[in-house]
């Protein structure tokens, strides 16, 4: 099966809609509004609640909310690096105190979180297929003058549990013009953290799949694996790095110049950035250095970033750079691939 064939059927099983609940949730706000609804996520500081009569989400400034109450089940991380999963409630207490957020995990047990110390809530059940969230993103460019098209897909997919998560994303890119060959680059990432008992550590691995055309390469796979930590762990900024080895098969298109596969071992760094502003904006950054260990001038580096604006409901308007790197391609490959893209982007699950 080949990259753009897993890649379409990600995207075939990402639209497939998740069933809704109830909204029989609870929150109040500090001016009093008492709202019924459906607590979707708490992410980037804007609490998304659905509602029977409106269509899409609502976000909700998590700062002026006072209350709240939910049955559901809710994964909850925690700015020291700590996760609980539980249903949620607010203590009782003096109206100028901070707001203390309850979570009864399984056999009652609770725990008390200042709301500033919750970083992120999200909605989950003990149905597998409804604790995925993700997006999907679709662009197009078209010019008459050298009948140029460029075509961009790309989806992103999380699995959130309370002591661990796991990631994919993928991206398709085809540009064609008059009077040059059709280039392609496909990409499917898959990452995956769990954390340790230590505030803010997490060991991690991740999974690269890659096909240029510029590049010559028919299919490069990456492994790796290491310990990692959040740098920064906030409801506006999540900065975190991760630092092992990893293992690179590479199989280049036939030339006279190279003779078969290329399969290197190599250091491992890779972070991931992420920045947010109230239910309007967030980017997203993921990078990994490869120095290769058999030959420490050859460097491989892969970075992804991401723009979104919110248009309206769960539609928003991205926009995409990527780039591949190669210090020392073999002779006659070229050493990069990088691009952009823009397209408008639909939201599913939890975002």
């Amino acid at each position: 099966m080949s990259i753009r064939d897993i890649f379409l059927c990600f995207t075939f099983f990402s639209t497939i809609p998740l069933f809704a609940r109830q909204k029989t949730d609870v929150i109040v706000m500090n001016n009093g509004d008492r709202i019924t609804c459906e607590l979707k996520s708490l992410n980037a500081g804007v609490l998304s609640i659905a509602l029977d009569y409106v269509d899409g989400t609502v976000s909700v400034d998590w700062s002026k909310v006072q209350r709240l109450e939910s049955r559901q089940l809710f994964v909850v991380l925690a700015e020291d690096g700590s996760s609980y999963e539980g249903k949620l409630s607010t203590a009782v207490g003096d109206a100028a105190q901070p707001m203390i957020i309850q979570i009864t995990q399984a056999r009652e047990n609770k725990v008390e979180l200042e709301r500033s110390h919750v970083v992120r809530m999200t909605e989950t059940s003990q149905r597998f297929y409804q604790r995925f969230s993700g997006s999907i993103n679709l662009g197009a460019i078209y010019s008459k003058g050298n009948s140029a098209t460029q075509y961009t897909l790309g989806a992103e997919s999380e699995y959130l549990r309370e002591r661990w998560a796991a990631d994919e994303l993928l991206s398709s890119n085809l540009s064609s013009s008059s009077g040059s060959s059709t280039s392609t680059r496909n990409q499917v990432g898959i990452h995956a953290y769990r954390l340790l008992p230590w505030n803010n550590y997490f060991y991690g691995g991740l999974g690269n799949f890659l096909q240029s055309a510029e590049q010559g390469i028919k299919l490069q796979s990456t492994i790796g694996a290491g310990i990692g930590h959040f740098f920064k762990n906030t409801n506006r900024t999540s900065i975190a790095l991760l630092g092992g080895l990893a293992w690179q098969s590479t199989d280049y298109q036939p030339s006279l110049t190279l003779p078969g596969r290329q399969n290197v071992a190599a250091a491992l760094v890779a972070t991931q950035v992420k920045a947010f502003k109230f239910s309007r904006t967030n980017l997203s950054f993921t990078g990994a250095v490869l120095p290769t260990l058999s030959d420490p001038r050859r460097i491989f580096v892969d970075t992804n970033a991401s723009y979104y604006l919110k248009l309206f409901n769960n539609l928003s308007w991205n926009v995409s750079v990527y780039g591949n790197w190669d210090t020392r391609p073999p002779p006659g490959f070229s050493g990069s691939d990088y691009g952009t893209s823009s397209g408008v982007s639909w939201t599913f699950g939890n975002r």
